[in-house]
């Protein structure tokens, strides 16, 4: 899993999750604070507030098939 902070239609940054770890307490708010705090002149120029995304990027069990 990926936290993605985007500021508009830019993706700024990705971090990896601990896919266990993404239901307790405070572990995103603790990246999204880290990527607010490191991108904070970006996020000050733009003035516009940054969006946070969570994406599973692991591959998908579903297999498709080929129909000829």
């Amino acid at each position: 899993m990926q936290l993605m902070m985007y500021i508009g239609n830019d993706l700024i940054e990705a971090v990896t999750l601990n896919e266990e770890s993404v239901s307790q307490p405070g572990y995103v708010g603790k990246f999204k604070r880290m990527l607010k705090d490191k991108h904070a002149s970006l996020i000050c120029e733009s003035g516009i507030r940054p969006e946070f995304l969570i994406v599973d990027i692991t591959p998908s069990s579903h297999s498709t098939s080929v129909q000829s």
